[in-house]
């Protein structure tokens, strides 16, 4: 299940840094501590996506300038969910970095059917290798393009896949058609533009810090269709549960995306945009009778 997180943004122009995933991950991991079940702890079965809003670009980071912004989280357990959620809500106000939150509501994606091939889109960085203490592997480049790239994403798949114990032995045998397939067209065209798809990113485990290279790009995903689950609901690649290697599907079906979920601040009401009313104040083309003020408001569609 994928759940989208809406705070309102108490102090707008707020920052995050760029690179901010060890802030929401720090984050993350102490609620579940301070829910108090042990057997979350260490659950690693889970992915959440970078904060989305409207945003502006300094030297100091990103600054925050809509009233909601938006965390998405996603597991295969319901039950890590709520808890996760129930610990979000019971934190009157959210400090990440210079933002000042408050949990709003929660929306939960509509599950779509996912196929044998897929194209998607990464909204945390992808992450290939999970280095050792104290070495530069992490960070070394892998064109997206090569064997290498996919071979690590399919280790790192199948590894997470088999340690979750939700797959028999004959299911992971029958495994392993796996290929990632980048969209070189829009990594050159990047290039180009003297653009970064490839960046060094901070990661912290048990305090140590760690530093990787992430990719962001668009890429086709050839797979059976439970490995896509996984990945879609539990990240692609290292460090999934510390915030990286989100996907989102690069075109999805018409139609809603969303549907409230269980969780919501007692007396705040979700803004809706089709109950927003236009009143057209236009004057009349020339040689056109004045509209009624009955005639003249309709619901706008945006």
């Amino acid at each position: 299940m994928r759940v989208r997180l809406i705070f309102s943004l108490k102090n707008k122009g707020s920052y995050l840094p760029f690179h901010h995933q060890y802030i929401l991950a720090q984050f993350l991991k102490g609620l579940i501590v301070k829910g108090g079940r042990e057997e979350f702890y260490n659950y690693n079965f889970f992915n959440f996506s970078g904060l989305k809003g409207q945003t502006k670009v300094s030297r100091s980071g990103l600054h925050y300038y809509s009233s909601l912004v938006t965390l998405v989280l996603s597991s295969q357990s319901e039950d890590f969910m709520d808890y996760l959620l129930e610990q979000v809500f019971a934190t009157p106000k959210v400090e990440l970095g210079n933002l000042i939150l408050v949990p709003e509501y929660t929306e939960i994606e509509i599950e779509p059917v996912l196929e044998t091939s897929n194209k998607f889109v990464c909204i945390s960085p992808l992450v290939l290798i999970t280095p050792a203490f104290n070495e530069e592997a992490g960070k070394r480049f892998i064109s997206p393009d090569s064997d290498e790239f996919s071979d690590l994403l399919y280790e790192s798949t199948l590894t997470r896949m088999e340690k979750s114990g939700w797959y028999t032995p004959e299911q992971m045998e029958s495994f392993f058609k796996f290929q990632v397939v980048p969209d070189m067209v829009y990594v050159n065209k990047l290039k180009e533009q003297q653009k970064k798809f490839a960046r060094i990113y901070a990661v912290y485990d048990m305090d140590v810090k760690y530093e990787v290279r992430g990719y962001t790009l668009p890429f086709t995903l050839y797979a059976a269709p439970e490995v896509q689950d996984f990945v879609f609901k539990c990240g692609l690649g290292a460090f999934t549960h510390k915030g990286f290697g989100m996907l989102d599907l690069a075109t999805h079906p018409p139609g809603s995306r969303t549907k409230t979920y269980k969780f919501k601040r007692e007396g705040f009401v979700p803004y809706k945009p089709n109950e927003r009313v236009r009143q057209n104040v236009a004057p009349p083309a020339e040689g056109e009778e004045k509209e009624s003020d009955s005639g003249s408001e309709e619901k706008s569609e945006s």
